[in-house]
């Protein structure tokens, strides 16, 4: 598979992240920026739900409308995963109808690559296609459930021509059984380490906590009830950060302490994060990786009922890489307090993103 020869003419990669929350947008930062500092022309995919932030950061790139899957939430945590499991057929049709734009998005753009972050459907027969996940093994809780998960994840994954893992080969590794399952999909596998829009720079601690509020409704809404709440009891100042956008709509408070943004661009927050002592988050894995390249200490609440944070935040916690408790534990002021006793274990971190970008470009052209 070669990209379309053409003397003074890019290379045109398509770049389609997933919308369920902003962490797959906001990972594909670096690597679109990784693809244009080699030269290449990048064509965004998006749906109008994360456009705004990947407009924000690129205001000279085209971004084609992309639909979302239209996968919806539940309240009730332990519902979570039949919930999902009902949505199947509606997600596999959603992903025919994709692929389907997809072959219509190559011949009118003269797209040359596709690299999709977590969208299924975003492949081509006729040219170079790359997935990217962290997820290769879905957990669900039931070991049978796991490996139907791991079948139907590969049957999609192994009709791209690589795959891409934002994660470390071998032991020492962030993901674990996520990113390193028993069996690897058929395609050629490649890690790129640490995958973050933010590097590190040493700033002073001048906010004492940062609340970062994302992920998928109804959810993100809970989270963040909870925390503004909780906030009340504080006798210090918080900035909460909603995850929003695309609302300009600011959340009324009686709190003089909590300051609020709907949403930060990558340079502000970059900043904010490092002068900030303490963060509570979601234990979303783009987050995760965004605080271990800031080398943050932080707290992790796992979305109730999403089996991959709560397994991922249940790791770190015991690699002493960050401080862990469940929604429905949680106590602001109380593991606040907790967190300033917990020996958190400094660590850093280094991505290959460049390198494999560059080994790929040169093995296609």
């Amino acid at each position: 598979m070669n990209f379309v020869e053409n003397k003074g003419k890019k290379n045109k990669i398509f770049v389609a992240p997933l919308d369920w929350g902003l962490g797959h947008a906001s990972r594909c930062i670096p690597l679109i920026k990784a693809l244009q500092h080699q030269n290449i022309e990048v064509v965004i995919g998006s749906t109008e739900k994360i456009a705004q932030l990947l407009q924000t950061e690129f205001p000279e790139t085209t971004i084609i409308p992309l639909k979302s899957y239209g996968v919806k939430y539940t309240k009730q945590s332990r519902f979570f995963m039949l919930f999902m499991m009902l949505q199947l057929p509606k997600i596999l049709f959603s992903v025919w109808k994709e692929n389907q734009q997809i072959k219509k998005i190559v011949v009118d753009y003269q797209i040359d690559a596709i690299i999709s972050d977590n969208r299924l459907g975003c492949f081509h027969k006729k040219i170079p296609s790359v997935f990217i996940t962290h997820q290769l093994q879905i957990i669900t809780g039931l070991k049978w459930l796991d490996f139907l998960a791991l079948k139907i994840n590969y049957f999609f994954i192994n009709k791209f021509n690589e795959c891409w893992v934002p994660d470390f080969e071998g032991k020492n590794n962030i993901a674990g059984r996520l990113s390193h399952p028993n069996i690897l999909p058929d395609v050629p596998v490649k890690y790129l380490g640490l995958l973050s829009r933010f590097t590190f720079s040493e700033l002073t601690n001048r906010i004492p906590l940062t609340l970062l509020v994302s992920g998928p409704e109804p959810q993100r809404s809970i989270f963040e009830t909870l925390l503004v709440q909780q906030t009340e009891a504080l006798q210090l100042p918080v900035l909460l950060i909603r995850g929003l956008p695309d609302n300009d709509q600011p959340l009324k408070t009686s709190n003089n302490n909590l300051v609020q943004y709907n949403h930060i661009n990558a340079t502000e927050l970059s900043v904010i994060l490092q002068q900030s002592e303490m963060i509570i988050a979601r234990s979303g894995y783009s987050t995760v990786m965004d605080l271990m390249a800031l080398q943050k200490k932080a707290i992790l609440i796992p979305t109730p009922g999403q089996t991959e944070q709560e397994y991922l935040a249940k790791k770190l916690y015991e690699e002493q890489l960050f401080f862990t408790v469940s929604q429905r534990e949680f106590n602001l002021a109380e593991h606040v307090k907790a967190s300033t006793l917990f020996q958190f274990r400094n660590e850093k971190f280094s991505t290959s993103l460049n390198e494999v970008i560059a080994e790929w470009k040169d093995s296609i052209c």
